[in-house]
C-alpha cells in the first residue's frame, strides 16, 4: 500500500537562519515610480524606514513588516517634496506613515513571493511582492552577516483615496525595494 501525501501542505524552508533579523538602512532603499502627464516617469524615494524579518522554521512561520515615513519623500526636487507632501496629495500631518505586513511568504530558492497588507492612512489593501533573493555574505563593516534581497511591485493610488492629479499623475505606481537586513546575533555564525 502507498501513502498519497500530494495533499499534504508542503513546507519550505528559507534560505536563512531561523530568527529577528533587522533592517540594515545603509544598504537598503525603498524607490518608486510613477507617470507624468502619461509621456514621462518620476522616480523617488522614501528615506525613513524601519522593517524586520522574522525568519521561523519554515516560510510558513516568517514574517516581514515595514514602515515608512511619507514625509522623507525624495524625488530629487524640493519644492515638488513640498507639494507632494501637501494636504491635497500625501497629506503627511493626516498619513504620517505607510505601513507593510505580510500573510504569507511563497517560494523557494532564489525566487520568492510575498504577500501582504499595505495601509496608508486608514485604508488597508492587499498587496503582493515577487522577492528575488540576492544571497548571504558578512560585511567587514559590521562583522555581522547580511541578506539581500530586492522586491518589486505596484499599486494604484486610487486603491488609497490617493487619487489626487488625475491625468496629470498615473494612477499606477510601481515600487522597487533593495533591503539588507542583518542576521540576529544569536545565529550568526562565528567569523574566523
Amino acid at each position: 500500500m502507498t501513502s498519497d501525501t500530494s495533499t499534504a501542505p508542503a513546507t519550505t524552508a528559507l534560505p536563512l537562519p531561523a530568527g529577528s533579523w533587522e533592517i540594515d538602512p545603509l544598504h537598503s532603499a525603498v524607490n518608486f515610480t510613477i507617470r507624468h502627464l502619461g509621456i514621462s516617469k518620476v522616480r523617488g524615494r522614501f528615506t525613513e524606514v524601519t522593517a524586520g524579518l522574522v525568519v521561523g522554521e519554515s516560510a510558513e512561520t516568517s514574517s516581514v513588516t515595514a514602515t515608512i515615513a511619507l514625509a522623507s519623500v525624495d524625488t530629487g526636487n524640493k519644492d515638488r517634496d513640498a507639494h507632494v507632501r501637501a494636504p491635497d496629495l500625501l497629506d503627511v500631518e493626516r498619513r504620517p506613515t505607510m505601513t507593510f505586513r505580510s500573510t504569507r511568504v511563497l517560494g523557494k530558492e532564489d525566487d520568492w513571493t510575498l504577500e501582504g497588507e499595505l495601509t496608508i492612512g486608514d485604508v488597508t489593501r492587499p498587496v503582493t511582492l515577487a522577492v528575488e533573493f540576492g544571497g548571504l555574505q558578512a560585511f567587514p563593516g559590521d562583522a555581522r552577516r547580511h541578506a539581500g534581497f530586492e522586491a518589486t511591485g505596484e499599486i494604484k493610488r486610487s486603491d488609497y483615496g490617493l487619487d489626487f492629479g488625475a491625468g496629470l499623475l498615473g494612477d499606477v505606481v510601481k515600487i522597487q525595494l533593495d533591503m539588507q537586513f542583518l542576521e540576529p546575533a544569536e545565529s550568526a555564525a562565528p567569523q574566523e
